[in-house]
């Protein structure tokens, strides 16, 4: 059965800027399809790339290099998924077991690389845990808006691509060596706050409201 997607409408997100990711991105795609990569393969790619950055900040929490590796990944991981949609539609239209691997990518891949940063020192605990878990319930929200014979909803303000750009723009300033304290707090503050507004408009827009 086919997905209906909606265009993230109300406040500004950066899944706006997708469709034109998608289009620099389309010389790789063809190469892929030549290659005969499927969408699954490039979802898996993503998780498992995930999963090994996650691994590295449990293994190294006092190290700063993995802190430096995350926005890279994480830039990766948004090619990534910008890819596996055109190739799906290109491959296999309508391949439910695809859009059932994105979603749990979408989840399982964000919770894989924020999680352990709860181990990393300067970074509260509590507030990452409680993002990732605003992260995952946003995610669920969007899903669970078919359920109601809604649209697959993707309303911002902190999607998928805005928490990858705040988190690893975090990340980045620690691994670069800028002393951790309050502003650590106030912005992960803000993110979850934005992750709790993203939940209230992902519900509130399933109903056409």
């Amino acid at each position: 059965m086919p997905i209906s997607i909606s265009r993230a409408r109300g406040a500004p997100t950066l899944y706006a800027l997708k469709p034109r990711f998608q289009r620099l991105l389309d010389p790789v795609i063809r190469i892929l399809m030549r290659a005969g990569v499927s969408a699954n393969q490039v979802t898996v790619a993503a998780f498992v790339l995930s999963l090994a950055t996650g691994g590295a900040i449990l293994i190294w929490p006092h190290e700063s290099w993995p802190l430096l590796v995350v926005p890279a990944v994480l830039f990766v991981r948004m090619a990534l998924n910008a890819i596996d949609g055109p190739l799906a539609r290109r491959q296999a239209p309508g391949n439910s077991l695809g859009v059932l691997l994105n979603e749990l990518d979408v989840v399982l891949s964000d919770t894989a690389i924020y999680l352990p940063l709860a181990l990393v020192p300067g970074i509260p605990a509590s507030l990452m845990v409680l993002a990732v878990v605003l992260a995952m319930t946003a995610e669920f929200a969007g899903v669970v808006a078919l359920q109601v014979g809604g649209e697959r909803r993707l309303d911002g303000p902190m999607g998928k691509a805005d928490r990858a750009l705040a988190i690893g723009t975090i990340t980045l300033l620690l691994g670069l060596g800028v002393e951790a304290g309050l502003w650590v707090n106030i912005a992960l503050g803000i993110i979850t706050l934005l992750l709790a507004v993203t939940i209230l408009n992902r519900c509130r827009n399933s109903f056409g409201r």
